[in-house]
């Protein structure tokens, strides 16, 4: 459809609604840095996430990704920001109708049996209706805002404008690596038709988890920017932490198998853990509902995690250099290696204890982990500009937004022995097989899984 084609001049009208909003958070950093004007962070934050909620597409969910990527933004604005994606504003019946009849036809509404005019669900990139099938069947009808492809081209330049000019506030941070992978994701999860093949790959994954529901498209009523998919009845995870602590550790349980079974068999990660991408079943299962975003690994890297674990296990340090090297990192000193194994004790710190634990034992205020995550990012620039490889975006993000998840449930669980149920059998020519198998009988394209080990300046 030419509304929502990538063009010039959706483009620029893109540029002069979010041009405001990013332009005044820049000017307001810069006139700190450079002339000393002191600004009030708790405040101006809650004003940018106002306005940002007012602005349909990608440059919210950049908003939200941003909050949860460590050393990306101040402290300040990721604790705002964190809650925007799912407090998001809904688009009226007007807008729904021209939309789907763009999608399906004029005659629309005929091709269900009734279609509720009304947004379950609201977030950055589309909203998600309820609806009946002409079978009875109860159905999700997740639709596309318009022109978003324009949308997302001009809020990654504002996006990179913004970086750069916090770059300037905060020398410590780097971001050119955050904005790609950032990019190339956004793109993807604009087309609905791959979504779909990735829901498919996840119903692959975890046929065999009784503990994980998986949405099943419905393609007659689904097109690049509709996607047409059973409903799943659910409670949302932050209602489901009133549950007893039984409860609560079982749905931790079916979320880490959720979670990790697509990563240590088949390389693959949601790249997308907000809290309101899943919904918990009566039986404390837990159901997925979004799929735009993941992340596909090769067996290399797979096991180079593994192979960390081991290395900080038996405290071997040689064998933790060689995982760092495997999945890209250049030459690493002591210092630089001591910085990095911080962060990957933290991580790990639940798995290397066989007993029963919460995932974070001391409380802390604001994002899990971000702190030092923070102080670790900043720690590799100041030893000479090491950055972690592009992969790491959206595992460091993963990493943090599970252990959040894990965190409001307040789950006390044997972590250790779950981790060690999943590795047990591990072997990277069988991951390796697998992954190809499942994503070419699911339909997802192939291109995706990224080259680790891969020399860096």
């Amino acid at each position: 459809m030419a509304q929502d084609d990538d063009s010039l001049t959706g483009r620029i009208k893109r540029y002069a609604r979010v041009s405001t909003t990013m332009g005044g958070l820049a000017a307001r950093l810069a006139g700190q840095r450079y002339l000393g004007i002191e600004i009030d962070k708790s405040n101006h934050a809650t004003d940018l996430t106002k306005a940002l909620g007012g602005i349909k597409g990608p440059l919210m969910k950049v908003a939200q990704l941003l909050a949860t990527i460590p050393n990306a933004l101040p402290k300040e604005y990721a604790q705002e920001l964190a809650t925007l994606q799912s407090n998001a504003p809904s688009m009226g019946w007007p807008f729904v109708k021209r939309r789907m009849a763009s999608e399906l036809g004029e005659k629309w509404e005929q091709r269900f049996k009734s279609f509720e005019h009304e947004a379950a669900h609201a977030a950055s990139l589309g909203q998600v209706h309820r609806a009946v099938g002409k079978d009875g069947s109860k159905l999700a009808c997740k639709l596309q805002y318009p022109d978003m492809a324009s949308a997302v081209e001009a809020d990654l330049t504002q996006l990179k404008f913004f970086l750069s000019m916090y770059e300037r506030y905060d020398r410590t941070v780097t971001t050119d690596e955050v904005h790609t992978e950032i990019g190339e994701r956004l793109r993807e999860e604009l087309d609905y038709t791959r979504e779909a093949s990735h829901m498919r790959f996840y119903a692959l994954m975890l046929a065999k988890e009784d503990g994980v529901t998986v949405p099943t498209a419905v393609p007659d009523l689904s097109t690049s920017r509709l996607l047409t998919m059973n409903w799943i009845e659910g409670t949302p995870l932050l209602e489901a932490v009133k549950r007893s602590v039984a409860d609560r550790n079982e749905i931790a349980r079916n979320l880490f198998r959720a979670w990790y079974v697509p990563f240590y068999y088949y390389g693959v990660i949601h790249g997308d853990p907000h809290l309101g991408n899943y919904t918990v079943r009566d039986d404390n299962g837990i159901n997925l509902l979004d799929f735009g975003c993941i992340r596909v690994f090769d067996a290399k890297f797979v096991k180079g995690v593994i192979d960390l674990y081991r290395a900080l296990d038996q405290n071997d340090n040689d064998l933790a250099v060689a995982a760092y090297h495997s999945w890209g990192f250049g030459k690493l000193d002591n210092e630089i290696i001591e910085v990095l194994n911080r962060w990957a004790r933290f991580i790990y710190a639940p798995l290397l204890e066989d007993r029963k634990r919460r995932i974070q034992e001391r409380e802390e205020e604001g994002v899990y982990g971000r702190e030092l995550a923070e102080g670790v990012h900043r720690e590799l620039r100041r030893l000479g500009g090491i950055k972690p490889p592009r992969e790491f975006v959206f595992m460091d993000r993963a990493a943090l937004g599970l252990g959040s998840v894990f965190t409001h449930l307040k789950a006390e669980v044997n972590w250790h022995r779950l981790f060690h149920e999943l590795i047990a059998d591990f072997d990277s020519d069988a991951l390796d097989k697998r992954q190809k198998k499942a994503m070419k009988d699911a339909g997802v394209p192939m291109a995706n899984p990224p080259k680790t080990g891969r020399k860096r300046r």
